[in-house]
């Protein structure tokens, strides 16, 4: 991968969005430190979560799309929260594997219907209080969102998140139970920071693929001028280090990123003035082993080669991903 950024311009930010970093400094940031407790705090919440029922609802909205069955769907997350969003299924064969698929801070309006995975049930919730998942009392306008309850490490709404990937697990399984051992996770941005968090525990999910995650090494991402929800937190912390720091210990994904032990594929940019790339490349560093990176010229920006580097990444997500199939070729990949 080329170290040419290909026409990408500083001069639209007063800052750096690579921050100065060389791809080799990239690839030596470390994860921080765990809180003693990191493992107790989230292996007592997952197992809380896996109690659970989510009594998934699916219901045949659209017929038409060429490829796929257009469903939306609703499960019961942690404290009762109503999760909604998105279930397609294939017009043609059998699901054979299936994939939870989250959203960036933006929220969703629609699935995404130009993944490659055939033979798939693809669940694409959306998170509690954004889109679809809209909630009284939690704002759904990013700045506000990743504050909500930011001062309680047990009721921070990234946690809920993490719980909300967790029982759309459990909802798929509850749907395709023959597809235990053939589940995939795709988080880009919010969704790849709050995957890491959730795979570090989870044991049903088989691959996962993160791309530009955020909240990977808040210590220093913390230091680092951004745009976004991460100014929102920056903003809060000026005038709260102490207690903000000492919650975000716990919901840091490079530090989760440590225990992640499944095969996991990133695409972490160079350049991104919303996640800043250490932080990134902090999540994709701390991954023991088992993983591949896609470097992209820059995230959460309109750059040259991006149309080009999106179809070089899908294919590699498509080669990465075509294990889960049960009955793939290993010498065709493309299924």
């Amino acid at each position: 991968m080329s170290d040419d950024n290909n026409n990408i311009n500083n001069s639209e930010h007063n800052f750096d969005p690579s921050y100065g970093y060389s791809l080799e400094q990239l690839l030596a940031v470390q994860a921080p430190k765990a809180p003693k407790d990191f493992d107790g705090f989230w292996q007592k919440r997952y197992q809380k979560a896996l109690m659970l029922a989510p009594q998934p609802y699916v219901s045949l909205v659209n017929s038409n799309h060429a490829d796929w069955l257009i469903f939306t769907v609703s499960y019961t997350s942690t404290d009762d929260v109503p999760i909604r969003g998105w279930l397609l299924l294939p017009k043609q064969g059998a699901v054979k594997r299936g994939f939870i698929i989250g959203h960036g801070y933006g929220g969703r309006d629609m699935p995404d219907f130009h993944l490659p995975f055939k033979n798939a049930a693809l669940l694409f919730p959306c998170f509690r209080g954004l889109s679809l998942s809209a909630q009284t009392g939690m704002s759904a306008d990013p700045y506000w969102h990743v504050r909500h309850n930011i001062d309680n490490v047990d009721h921070y709404i990234l946690g809920g998140c993490v719980d909300d990937v967790w029982l759309g697990t459990s909802a798929l399984l509850a749907l395709f139970p023959h597809l235990s051992g053939h589940l995939g996770y795709l988080g880009i941005s919010f969704a790849g920071g709050i995957g890491a968090l959730a795979l570090a525990w989870e044991q049903r999910i088989a691959l996962g693929h993160f791309n530009v995650p955020t909240f990977g090494n808040h210590p220093l991402r913390l230091r680092l001028p951004s745009q976004g929800s991460a100014n929102s937190v920056q903003q809060y912390y000026r005038n709260h280090k102490k207690q903000t720091l000492s919650v975000l210990r716990y919901y840091d994904a490079a530090t989760a990123a440590r225990r992640i032990t499944i095969p996991i594929h990133c695409a972490c940019a160079k350049f991104d003035p919303c996640v800043a790339p250490p932080g990134q490349f902090a999540i994709y560093n701390a991954l023991p082993a088992n993983k591949q990176l896609f470097v992209l010229d820059a995230g959460h920006y309109n750059y040259a080669r991006q149309a080009q580097q999106q179809d070089e990444l899908l294919a590699e997500l498509d080669t990465f991903f075509a294990p889960l199939n049960p009955y793939a070729n290993p010498n065709n990949p493309s299924h």
